[in-house]
């Protein structure tokens, strides 16, 4: 199928930048190509970015890259009820968040993720710039368009 959707895909922001619009930091999660012998969710992960910066190595060429705080998967294939994968940012053994610097090349596109919200009534303080730091799962929107339901699917 055609993997840009109708009419093309032109160009997508993914942003990490602490201050959007006079307002709250916005770090943008993503879909990272890791594993080309599979299709789908199998051969990316989710991610969130936390910075974009390039660095000039001593052989003299420039790499673009991201800093990167890694989402697990909460199951080895999608929720039974949804149809949708779920993830959950993932942390090392002392708590600290389990980061990496990864080429901007390995980004596929920007990722939707909605939170899954259980039983409880969501606090008025959630809003659009918290829920990532605030809830412990999330679903990956296959729904978001015609691109996100080839990837996650």
């Amino acid at each position: 199928s055609d993997p840009s959707g109708i009419g093309g895909m032109r160009r997508e922001k993914i942003r990490a930048i602490p201050v959007w619009h006079h307002g709250p930091a916005r770090y943008d999660t993503l879909f990272m190509s890791t594993d080309d012998t599979f299709n789908g969710m199998l051969s990316m992960e989710v991610a969130r970015v936390l910075c974009f910066f390039s660095f000039i190595y001593t052989n003299g060429y420039s790499y673009s890259c991201a800093l990167i705080h890694w989402f697990d998967r909460i199951a080895d294939e999608p929720d039974d009820l949804t149809g949708m994968w779920m993830v959950r940012p993932s942390f090392m053994a002392d708590g600290s968040k389990n980061l990496s610097v990864i080429h901007v090349d390995s980004i596929v596109r920007g990722a939707h993720l909605l939170p899954i919200f259980g039983r409880e009534q969501v606090p008025r303080s959630v809003d659009f710039h918290n829920s990532l730091d605030i809830y412990r799962g999330f679903y990956v929107n296959r729904f978001a368009d015609y691109h996100a339901f080839e990837l996650a699917s």
